[in-house]
């Protein structure tokens, strides 16, 4: 066993955890902020009153369910892989479909088109943050021995 692959192995882990944490973090701040004050963000969906507020709230709750792949893979990035995995096509449908949904609608809904495209960049960033994750736990490059090399 080489102490420095296992050093580096452990140093890549930590640095998957940070990304993982950082796009956790701020889908948890979102929701978070759905739920305790929804009317504050309803009418950037042109929606209003009680129905608005339940709407956005609803969306908060979403957002908590959503968090649980990213909770299992910031606890281990390698152990659970697959939650990893499944967090970076949540994001990629997130970002998928909020680029079709802004694709249908007409010019004159701006304010809910900002919205949208809020979204976009959000879990644009999101998905970088969570494939450089991956991949810092799961490439490695080839290690070779003195004498030895790729052919």
């Amino acid at each position: 066993m080489n102490p420095t692959l296992d050093s580096t192995a452990i140093t890549r882990q930590w640095i998957a955890r940070g990304l993982i944490a950082v796009v956790l973090a701020l889908n948890l701040q979102a929701a978070v902020s759905y739920l305790i004050d929804p009317q504050s963000f309803s009418a950037s969906f042109e929606l209003s009153g009680v129905p608005g507020a339940a709407a956005v709230a609803g969306v908060g709750i979403l957002y908590l369910m959503w968090q649980v792949p990213y909770i299992f893979a910031l606890t281990n990035p390698v152990k659970y892989k697959i939650s990893l995995i499944e967090a970076i096509f949540m994001q990629t449908i997130g970002l998928l479909g909020e680029s079709w949904l802004l694709s249908t609608l007409d010019p004159s809904h701006a304010l809910l088109r900002s919205s949208i495209e809020r979204y976009i960049i959000f879990d644009a960033g999101g998905l970088v943050l969570l494939v450089c994750a991956y991949c810092a736990v799961h490439y490695r490059r080839p290690q070779f021995k003195k004498g030895e090399h790729d052919v």
